[in-house]
């Protein structure tokens, strides 16, 4: 074999083998999260492979990338937005109150084996005093989000190392949302933050959390970056009883893709 043949047979084996990887590979697409709960979804996250992991508020749940459910486990509320990291899953979690003036949140960050959703740490991170909501991990640093109150014209963004030793405090340029800020990710050099109001907004920042966006877009249950640049957004709906109060809600998540204009827009199935 000359070495032309040699490099074009090298070319091909490793071409076949990238292809076989990637059907290997489970693909992100949207769908539904199996069963009902009765709390709505706060956030979600993925492992980057084979598994979702959902946060109903009081219920956590691992599904596979077609909704069906392998791991559920009951949680003290409020459990919020929730990341992964190296085989855990990392929720942040209020016990107080929210979007007050400081002292009366209880704010913690509780971490699970991702494999079977048992508790393996608690970390107090007390800077948060409106009461820690969502968080997102990357480039060495865990972010966390939360409450505002009323009137602050701005967000805030705290930043921790991978032991929880608080480093910072960001202001986010960005107005004042309802609540504060509700979920997070990180995609493509930037940072993307998930609001409610009427109609909820989507923020985004650059790496140094300078704001860069506004959008009328609805991520404030879930959002999380796939494959092509695309973002899994979660979608809870909640059902009324007989007597007019929310007794269950579902979720599930739909593909969108960035959009200068609209910031995220849904890709139709």
């Amino acid at each position: 074999m000359n070495r032309r043949t040699f490099v074009s047979s090298t070319l091909a084996l490793s071409t076949s083998l990238a292809l076989a990887d990637d059907v290997k590979r489970p693909a992100f697409h949207a769908i539904a999260c199996e069963g009902t709960y009765p709390r709505h979804l706060q956030g979600f996250c993925t492992n980057d492979r084979d598994a979702i992991f959902w946060c109903f508020t009081t219920t956590l749940v691992k599904t596979d990338t077609e909704g069906r459910v392998l791991k559920q486990v009951s949680v003290a509320s409020h459990h919020g937005d929730l990341c992964y990291k190296d085989g855990r899953v990392y929720v942040a979690v209020n016990l107080g109150k929210f979007n007050e003036p400081a002292g009366k949140e209880d704010s913690w960050v509780y971490v699970y084996d991702a494999e079977t959703l048992a508790e393996v740490a608690r970390h107090q991170v007390p800077e948060l005093v409106h009461g820690a909501g969502g968080m997102a991990y990357h480039d060495g640093k865990f972010i966390i989000i939360g409450g505002l109150p009323p009137g602050v014209n701005e967000n805030y963004v705290y930043e921790y190392d991978e032991t929880f030793r608080f480093q910072k405090r960001h202001v986010l340029a960005s107005g004042y949302t309802l609540m504060g800020i509700q979920t997070v990710t990180h995609a493509d050099g930037a940072w993307w933050f998930g609001c409610y109001g009427k109609p909820a907004v989507l923020l985004r920042s650059d790496e140094k959390f300078q704001f860069t966006g506004k959008w009328e877009f609805n991520a404030s249950v879930g959002i999380a970056p796939i494959s092509g640049g695309r973002f899994l957004i979660a979608q809870n709906t909640s059902v009324k009883g007989a007597d007019g109060k929310t007794n269950s809600n579902t979720a599930r998540v739909v593909v969108a893709r960035p959009d200068e204009k609209a910031g995220l827009v849904i890709e139709k199935p």
